[in-house]
């Protein structure tokens, strides 16, 4: 059991644990999940760690979209964004790339959630390890994450 969903199972939310075998050779793991498990491709969302003035923030986004970084950075109120490092993905929230989940990191990082998870009563993120996806409310996001929701 992963960090989040003992975070989840902690707070009664209400979630669903989808799980198929990862392949090692994949590197795109949204479009992996969208495919092993059949699902609607808009309603996958991959967690990012995003660097913004130097500071490391989550945005769970749609996997069919890339993140305007510019839009980004300026929903966090800063200047300049970019993708953080592996490393550092990996050592602020304590799960492996491919694996982050927006819930329980190992360093309490704000999240951002994109607006369009607002237009489904359920959406997927990862469970916290690779091939692991969960399906929950967006409301569940917003409540547990403290989510603040913006277009980027």
């Amino acid at each position: 059991m992963t960090p989040a969903i003992q975070l989840l199972n902690k707070h009664k939310a209400g979630f669903d644990i989808l799980k198929f075998d990862h392949d090692p050779g994949i590197t795109d793991f949204a479009q992996e999940a969208t495919e092993a498990l059949a699902l609607a491709p808009q309603q996958v969302f991959k967690t990012l760690v995003i660097s913004v003035d130097g500071r490391l923030v989550v945005a769970v986004t749609p996997s069919t979209q890339l993140v305007d970084l510019k839009a980004f950075a300026k929903s966090c109120k800063g200047k300049k964004a970019q993708l953080a490092t592996q490393q550092q993905a990996e050592n602020a929230t304590g799960y492996q790339l491919g694996g982050i989940s927006p819930f329980a990191h190992k360093k309490r990082l704000p999240v951002m959630l994109h607006s369009s998870a607002l237009n489904y009563e359920v959406i997927y993120v990862s469970g916290g390890r690779r091939g692991l996806e969960l399906a929950l409310s967006p409301d569940t996001i917003k409540a547990l994450c403290l989510a603040q929701v913006a277009d980027f």
